[in-house]
C-alpha cells in the first residue's frame, strides 16, 4: 500500500478543502444559529459546486459522477466532513450508491436527476420500534395484484424534507429458518406527493444542525411493481451489496472534523500565555495534543486501509465497522480535549468546537451504534475459530 497521494489526489484535496474553507465556512454561523439552511442558499452553493465538480462526485464517471477510486472518495470526503453536516451534505450531495441498482428506467427517473442536482433522496429504513434491528420492523408491504400497498411508520430520516423521493425498506412477508421465522425485507421508490405517503416534520437533534430528520407515515400507500428497487424480499441483500460504504464515510467527514479541531488546539496552546508562558508548553496540554495526534492518526490509517482493500475486493464487515468505531469514537475525544484546552472559550460559538463536539454525539449512533460495530468485529473474530 502507498501512503503517498498522487497529484490528482493532491489536487482533489486541495479544491475541495478551499471549497469548503471558501465557500462552506462562511455560512456555518447562520445555519448553526437558525438550525435552518435557506433554499436560496442551497441553490448558490449547488451551482458553484457543480461548477467546481465536486457534485454527486461519489458516482461512477460512466453516469455523469466524477468516477473516484474508494481512497480518493474518502480523501474528499475527510475535506467536506470539516465543514457543518447540512451544509456539506446538501449543498455538496452525494446521492446514494444505492440509486445504482436501479434498472435502466428507474435510473433514467432517479439516479440522473439527482447527479444532475435535480433531485434529492433520502432513505428510510429506522422506526420507532426497530433501529438497528432492522429485522424488527413493523412496517409493510403486501401484495394486491400488481401493486404493493405499504402500510407503517419511519422516523429519524434524514433529509426527508427536501428528498423528491424515498428508498423505503418494508417487512415483505417471512420465511422459516433453523431459528425461526425471519422477516423478508422489500426496497421501493415512493415518490414525494404520492397517495397514503406523508413527510412530517422530525425531532430536534442537538447534533447537526440544519440537517433535519423527518417522520414517513405510509397509510395504503400504493405502488405499482416498477416501483421495486432490486429483487421482492431482496431487500436487505440490495442494501448490503449497497450500502457497506456508508460507514466509511462516517469514518471519514469525523476525521475532518478531527482534524479540524485538533489544528484549533494546537494554534490556541501555541499561543495562549498562562503562567506567563504558552500553555503548549505545560505538560498537561501537550501530551493532550499527543495523544489527539495519535488516535486520529490511527483512525486515518484504518480508515484508508479499509478503502484500499474496498477496491482490492478484500475488505470484511470487520474492516469497515473498526473504521467506523474508532473513527466516532476518536471524534469524540478529540472534540472534548480540544474544548479542554481552550477552557472556557471553547464552549462559546465564536469558535467551531463546541459545534464539533455537538456533532460528534450522533456519529456513533447513525449507520449503525458503536456496539453494532463491536457486534460485527467480536463476531467475525469467534466465528475464525468456530465460536
Amino acid at each position: 500500500m502507498n501512503f503517498s497521494l498522487t497529484e490528482e489526489q493532491r489536487l482533489i484535496v486541495e479544491t475541495t478543502r478551499a471549497f469548503v474553507e471558501n465557500e462552506l465556512y462562511p455560512h456555518e454561523a447562520e445555519v448553526e444559529r437558525t438550525g435552518h439552511l435557506r433554499v436560496d442558499l442551497v441553490r448558490e452553493l449547488q451551482a458553484k459546486a457543480i461548477a467546481a465538480g465536486l457534485y454527486a462526485a461519489n458516482m461512477p464517471e460512466e453516469v455523469g459522477g466524477a468516477g473516484l477510486d474508494t481512497p480518493t472518495w474518502l480523501l474528499y470526503e475527510k475535506e467536506l466532513g470539516r465543514a457543518n453536516y447540512a451544509l456539506h451534505w446538501t449543498c455538496v450531495a452525494r446521492p446514494s450508491n444505492i440509486l445504482l441498482a436501479g434498472t435502466d428506467e428507474q435510473k433514467e427517473r432517479y439516479l440522473f436527476p439527482c447527479i444532475r442536482g435535480e433531485k434529492w433522496d433520502c432513505l428510510a429504513m429506522t422506526e420507532p420500534g426497530a433501529g438497528s434491528d432492522l429485522r424488527g420492523m413493523k412496517a409493510s408491504a403486501r401484495q394486491d395484484g400488481d401493486d404493493w400497498v405499504l402500510n407503517g411508520t419511519k422516523h429519524f430520516i434524514s433529509h426527508a424534507d427536501i428528498a423528491d423521493f424515498a428508498i423505503v425498506f418494508m417487512a415483505s412477508g417471512e420465511e422459516e429458518t433453523p431459528r425461526g421465522p425471519k422477516k423478508l425485507i422489500t426496497a421501493f421508490f415512493v415518490d414525494k406527493g404520492t397517495p397514503g405517503f406523508t413527510v412530517r416534520d422530525g425531532y430536534r437533534n442537538v447534533s447537526h444542525r440544519g440537517y433535519t430528520n423527518s417522520i414517513l407515515e405510509f397509510d395504503d400507500c400504493r405502488l405499482p411493481a416498477s416501483q421495486v428497487l432490486g429483487e421482492v424480499h431482496k431487500g436487505f441483500e440490495v442494501a448490503n451489496s449497497w450500502l457497506g460504504a456508508t460507514r466509511l464515510q462516517v469514518a471519514a467527514t469525523c476525521i475532518g472534523r478531527a482534524e479540524r479541531a485538533l489544528g484549533h488546539a494546537v494554534d490556541w496552546a501555541a499561543n495562549r500565555e498562562q503562567f506567563g508562558q504558552k500553555i503548549g508548553k505545560f505538560q498537561g496540554v501537550s501530551f493532550k495534543l499527543a495523544d489527539m495526534a495519535t488516535e486520529l492518526k490511527a483512525a486515518d490509517l484504518m480508515l484508508m486501509e479499509a478503502g484500499w482493500k474496498y477496491d482490492a475486493g478484500t475488505v470484511t464487515d470487520m474492516d469497515m465497522a473498526m473504521a467506523k468505531l474508532k473513527a466516532t469514537e476518536m471524534l469524540a475525544f478529540v472534540a472534548d480535549e480540544a474544548i479542554q484546552i481552550h477552557g472556557g472559550m471553547g464552549l462559546m460559538d465564536e469558535l467551531p468546537l463546541e459545534r464539533i463536539w455537538r456533532d460528534a454525539r450522533v456519529e456513533r449512533i447513525w449507520e449503525g451504534t458503536s456496539e453494532i460495530q463491536r457486534h460485527i468485529i467480536s463476531r467475525a473474530l469467534l466465528r475464525a475459530v468456530g465460536g
